[in-house]
């Protein structure tokens, strides 16, 4: 409810159980039981949120003035849906803690979401709901106003591999050059000899131009760099090369710089501290912003992690592969914690498309025009548009020139 009325909507609410303060109060009211007490604004509970645990949730979805709900409360509610059940049915990820099979790396798939499912994945229905909410209570309550809300737009920058040929040492680059070599990809030798040689930039090297971009556009921006040990699935620039340490220093200077948690600290507690407080020693300054490798969220194991280990914001609610709202709402919230019934102290912004999601799209004008129809949602609820690409593919011009497409993202979507 705090999050509907108090974050969406900017108003301020109190509480009571007793019939007596209720009904001796002459302002705005609501009645959240199963039945009304006298002839006053009623939302019929599910009953989901006064339970305790996890247990197997019967939803139906229906469509309300075509806005997709779910938890219908009859004819008596003013509302024909339970709108605060559902809203912590998707930003609790409730479904994420019922049975599912991962996949290889852990992970919850976007194929099981209810959004998904019923087709509503790439609208933001929470912030949705509580728009529409605030418009039925004006009707009744016509001195009722909405608090100051405004849209944002945030790209969030991956740096799990600052440099794709420089920096590297040179037992990698040998071992890389030979690999090259004996699976004849050619093009890739060309182009690392030409780096090596410094006739040519590394094509991850995009830091200049994305900070001269952000600087012109006013862009808001984060970069979460990987300072971790090399892995199989962790194979950034060596933490000890004074060349990436000056390098994030650097771009601290002109973006904040938080922490891409590589993929061995998932769930290592002591290794994800070692990797916050190492990158605090360069940066000279807090880290408190993380990104999962991967995007790897394992609830609510991931964020017990997190918040062990002292941080305050995490930027990991989203799928990779697939544009959409995880969480059903691009406003950030504070994380729950269903097992312990407590709220957290780390609050989650919500991303709605992450780079590689791009790659299943043919055009560059299908990406437009998808990325049109998400804007135009986000704008209409005045929420927070965040993005997520990574220097490793905005160096890349496999399928795209990566780079252009971005910057019509930024250029677009940051007013």
């Amino acid at each position: 409810m705090k999050q509907i009325f108090t974050t969406m909507l900017g108003i301020e609410i109190g509480f009571t159980t007793k019939v007596e303060d209720f009904i001796k109060h002459g302002d705005e009211k609501i009645t959240y039981t199963k039945q009304p007490l006298q002839n006053e604004f009623f939302i019929r509970s599910h009953g989901l949120l006064f339970e305790q645990g996890i247990h197997d949730v019967e939803i139906q979805v229906k469509s309300w003035d075509n806005v997709p709900c779910f938890f219908s409360t009859g004819e008596r509610s003013n509302l024909p849906f339970d709108v605060f059940a559902a809203t912590f049915y998707l930003i609790s990820r409730y479904e994420e803690y019922l049975p599912h099979v991962k996949d290889a790396h852990g992970r919850f798939s976007y194929r099981d979401s209810l959004a998904y499912k019923h087709k509503f994945l790439e609208r933001p229905v929470v912030d949705i709901w509580a728009m529409k909410l605030f418009l039925i209570l004006k009707q009744r309550f016509p001195s009722l106003k909405q608090g100051p809300r405004k849209y944002e737009y945030l790209s969030l920058i991956d740096v799990t591999t600052s440099h794709c040929y420089a920096n590297r040492g040179v037992i990698r680059g040998l071992a890389g050059f030979l690999l090259d070599l004996g699976t004849f990809k050619f093009k890739r030798l060309v182009e690392r000899v030409a780096v090596s040689l410094n006739i040519k930039k590394d094509p991850y090297d995009n830091f200049e131009t994305l900070i001269e971009w952000h600087r012109e556009l006013k862009v808001k921006s984060i970069f979460f760099f990987q300072f971790a040990n090399y892995s199989k699935y962790d194979k950034n620039v060596s933490t000890n090369s004074n060349k990436f340490r000056a390098l994030i220093k650097h771009v601290g200077d002109y973006s904040k710089v938080a922490l891409a948690a590589s993929y061995s600290s998932f769930n290592d507690l002591d290794l994800l501290r070692n990797e916050k407080n190492n990158l605090e020693h360069v940066v000279n300054r807090p880290v408190n912003y993380s990104r999962m490798r991967y995007n790897r969220v394992d609830i609510p194991d991931t964020y017990r992690n997190l918040i062990a280990a002292e941080f305050t914001d995490d930027y990991t609610m989203g799928y990779s592969h697939k544009i959409g709202f995880r969480a059903g709402t691009c406003t950030p919230f504070q994380f729950y914690d269903i097992p312990l019934e407590v709220k957290q102290p780390i609050k989650v912004y919500p991303f709605v498309l992450h780079d590689y999601a791009l790659l299943d799209l043919k055009k560059k004008a299908e990406i437009e025009k998808r990325m049109d129809v998400v804007y135009q949602e986000i704008k209409l609820v005045k929420g927070m548009f965040i993005s997520v690409f990574s220097n490793e593919l905005l160096g890349s011009n496999d399928k795209y020139n990566w780079k252009e497409i971005y910057k019509y993202i930024i250029a677009k979507y940051n007013v």
